[in-house]
């Protein structure tokens, strides 16, 4: 747990020293700090409503207590064990089997999980999955991602003014350096793909986490290795539909929900099932 801990990070400060590194090669602080504050404001607004977002985009409906009483039983049981409030409870009419948490502190935690999941696995691995999300919840993964979000949202912004100042000319001063240019436009592409890159670890690294953290919750990693196994299956033959809708919030489900496969893992926002199955079974509680 603390190996992932360091390793976000480091991630987080590796996003910080390329933002450094391409404003140092720009210039300009007045460019800098709108920059900043325009992608800190949307990051703002995303984590202090982006749980009621998401919840009205895939028609999430709050569970009632008497109807899915074991889910709630359940719930309360690994909050108590997380030593955290109870969040709310919704679902998410959809055949496909998936869950996700969101919410931008425990007090504010929801849990949401699809009809198709609760069809699917056992109660014992319903509970896993349960408790991956209330371990999102506990390492206050929204606040990691939002961080993330902002800084590696700030780099895109300004590399795209970059390349239209490399491209007419702007920033004076570079001019004046023999190369100065193309150096510009090549860091402005190359930069918000590194930013990209790093911000996709960080989503792996707590999909890691959360994994174990669930795990060591109800004192079980093997339930939770059976369930994603059972959800991959699943979620490639059903797919949710409205592709562009979830292309922003796919990093928030235990298992992405559009299944796009990736030929590179750097280039997604969850690790493949085989590693973490991996290294869930091979924990030692």
């Amino acid at each position: 747990m603390i190996k992932n801990q360091l390793k976000t990070a480091a991630l987080l400060a590796a996003l910080t020293a390329i933002f450094l590194l391409i404003g140092g090669a720009i210039g300009g602080r007045t460019g800098l700090t709108f920059a900043l504050i325009f992608a800190g404001g949307m990051n703002f607004v995303s984590y202090f409503w982006s749980h009621k977002i998401v919840l009205k985009l895939y028609k999430a409906k709050e569970a009632d207590e008497n109807q899915y009483s074991e889910l709630y039983s359940m719930v309360r049981e690994i909050a108590s064990s997380a030593g955290l409030p109870v969040p709310k409870v919704y679902i998410v009419n959809t055949q496909q089997a998936n869950a996700f948490a969101t919410g931008r502190n425990p007090k504010n935690a929801v849990i949401a999980v699809t009809t198709g999941i609760m069809q699917l696995l056992s109660r014992s691995e319903l509970k896993g999955v349960l408790a991956h999300e209330m371990g999102h919840v506990k390492n206050r993964d929204i606040l990691v991602s939002s961080v993330a979000a902002t800084i590696a949202g700030v780099i895109s912004y300004i590399a795209m003014m970059a390349r239209w100042a490399a491209i007419f000319g702007g920033f004076g001063g570079d001019r004046d350096r023999s190369g100065g240019i193309i150096e510009l436009l090549v860091l402005a592409i190359i930069a918000p793909i590194m930013a990209m890159i790093i911000q996709f670890a960080i989503s792996r690294s707590r999909e890691y986490l959360a994994d174990e953290t669930g795990a060591k919750l109800i004192g079980d990693p093997y339930s939770l290795a059976t369930a994603l196994e059972k959800i991959e299956a699943n979620v490639k033959h059903h797919p949710f539909q409205r592709m562009g809708s979830t292309e922003a919030t796919a990093h928030l489900f235990i298992s992405n929900p559009l299944k796009k496969s990736n030929f590179l893992e750097m280039f997604s926002t969850h690790p493949t099932t085989s590693r973490r199955v991996n290294r869930l079974r091979d924990m030692r509680l």
